[in-house]
């Protein structure tokens, strides 16, 4: 399979009406500091979008969850697992073969929406807490382009399940 890239992603956001926009050329950004520091913005307002496997009783395979975060925050595994009602150690987060295979994007430059198969999606209530108005950078597609939209953007289209998924610090 070809990986989906940034202009397929600006294809999706046209057809699909969102109020985003893509910011391209950039340069590498491999960590949430170094996009933060392309962009002149907060690391706070990076928001990265990863897959896990959660191994859940009586089910024939992992259930696959993709889970949106605040970029300078952890995903805390427990609060993952509590959700789904297992041990942390049944929650795994998925290699970059089966996130190319799963979203269609390359680890690293994974939106957060616009995949190949559509997923159950968590999102860390701390990203809420900025306000709808609020500018938040993901993923564009590849390691050199970031999305840019406001957080109520987000939750229109993504129309997520909104708990806590980090440590508040």
């Amino acid at each position: 399979m070809n990986p989906r890239t940034s202009a397929d992603l600006a294809r999706f956001i046209t057809e699909q009406s969102i109020r985003a926009r893509l910011i391209a050329g950039i340069g590498e950004t491999p960590t949430v500091p170094a996009a933060a520091a392309a962009l002149g913005v907060q690391a706070e307002q990076i928001i990265k979008t990863l897959l896990f496997l959660v191994e859940t009783p009586n089910a024939e395979a992992p259930t696959a969850v993709v889970v949106i975060s605040n970029g300078a925050s952890r995903v805390e595994k427990a609060l993952l697992a509590e959700r789904f009602g297992v041990g942390k150690k049944r929650v795994k987060l998925t290699p970059p073969a089966v996130v190319l295979e799963l979203l269609g994007y390359p680890a690293g430059g994974v939106p957060p929406f616009g995949h190949v198969t559509r997923l159950p999606v968590l999102l860390d209530e701390a990203i809420t807490a900025f306000g709808d108005d609020a500018l938040v950078y993901g993923g564009g597609g590849d390691d050199r382009t970031m999305l840019e939209l406001t957080v109520g953007e987000l939750l229109r289209v993504v129309q997520p399940e909104v708990i806590a998924l980090s440590d508040p610090g």
